[in-house]
């Protein structure tokens, strides 16, 4: 089960920063904390039960579980916890490193998650996600921070060759096929014999986007008709079936669709043809550096929890069922 599922508003923000690992930080060392208050440590750092049921009670309170038993929290709880484990070493790894941010980045972090919604609803949304200003800037400052890691100590070892290059596109040629296209306008009316009656117009030399701005119903009436280039499979069937039969600068019959009556034309044609690799380098580099990052991360991470310390207190993890009741967190 994958933590913080889509969700309409509070992806970007709650759900999107938990599972963007940025999680509240948790920093005791182990020996300072009872051991029925910890959950897990990770080279000697605490995740306490605090944080983590307050981490898992958001998380519960904008899914779809209702009936918050055993079996239904569990899977909660394990991604949450491999979540907390996943970011704790990374920003270890970052500390060890001397990887910071500054309040500045932090601050152009939070007012890109801010444009996201509406003026006066950010704060809203903080309140419905049970998030403080804080706490989203601390969210921000650990994703920054991981960012920055992945960027200064993985990405920046990955390069590929001209060789590499050339390997990837030719593995990929089918990508690189563009069908056969057309440019085409059309005129559509509702009626057979107002369609026939500009079909006549254009025959005595009227000219078709004139005809279109002034009659058609469509709307790209204003554009006198025109619809652009467009391969077969884009369009309504019929349309296919008219257009790719016509040469360039010719007029269709009167084709009748459940839109209504329609006069066509074509403006231009391109052939199928293969993209060189000269005009796809740029793309083609793009995405062969976001695959070699990608399994570069991977592998840094699991590296990292390779060698990571970690402890699980099962026994507080299985007492933990979400947010405690009232009368609960008043006994403790």
């Amino acid at each position: 089960m994958r933590l913080s599922p889509t969700r309409a508003f509070l992806v970007p923000l709650v759900l999107a920063l938990a599972a963007g690992l940025g999680l509240p930080a948790c920093t005791k060392p182990v020996t300072e904390t009872p051991e029925s208050l910890v959950v897990a440590s990770v080279n000697g750092e605490v995740l306490s039960r605090a944080d983590f049921e307050q981490e898992l009670w958001r998380e519960l309170a904008l899914s779809d579980v209702s009936q918050r038993t055993l079996e239904d929290v569990e899977p909660f709880k394990r991604a949450l916890l491999d979540t907390y484990i996943h970011r704790m070493l990374l920003l270890q790894e970052a500390r060890k490193h001397n990887v910071t941010v500054t309040p500045e980045e932090v601050d152009r972090g939070v007012l890109r998650l801010s444009g996201d919604y509406p003026a006066g609803n950010f704060n809203e949304v903080l309140a419905q996600g049970q998030l403080s200003m804080a706490e989203l800037r601390s969210r921000e400052a650990s994703r920054l921070t991981i960012e920055k890691l992945f960027a200064s100590h993985v990405y920046s070892r990955v390069a590929v060759t001209e060789e590499e290059l050339r390997a990837w596109y030719t593995a990929h040629e089918k990508d690189f096929h563009e069908p056969e296209q057309v440019h085409a306008a059309q005129l559509v009316v509702k009626g057979l014999d107002e369609a026939r009656r500009l079909q006549s117009q254009l025959k005595s030399g009227k000219k078709f986007a004139d005809l279109a701005r002034r009659y058609s119903l469509s709307a790209d009436a204003k554009l006198g008709g025109d619809l652009g280039f467009f391969p077969r499979g884009q369009m309504p069937p019929a349309f296919d079936e008219v257009v790719f039969k016509l040469g360039v600068g010719q007029v269709s019959d009167v084709v009748s669709t459940e839109y209504g009556f329609h006069l066509f034309r074509v403006l231009e044609r391109k052939p199928a043809r293969k993209r060189e690799f000269s005009e796809v380098r740029a793309l083609v580099e793009s995405k062969l550096l976001e695959q070699k990052r990608s399994q570069a991360q991977e592998a840094f991470e699991q590296e990292l929890r390779q060698k990571a310390q970690v402890q699980v207190n099962e026994a507080t993890l299985q007492a933990i069922r979400g947010r405690p009741e009232p009368q609960q967190a008043a006994a403790e």
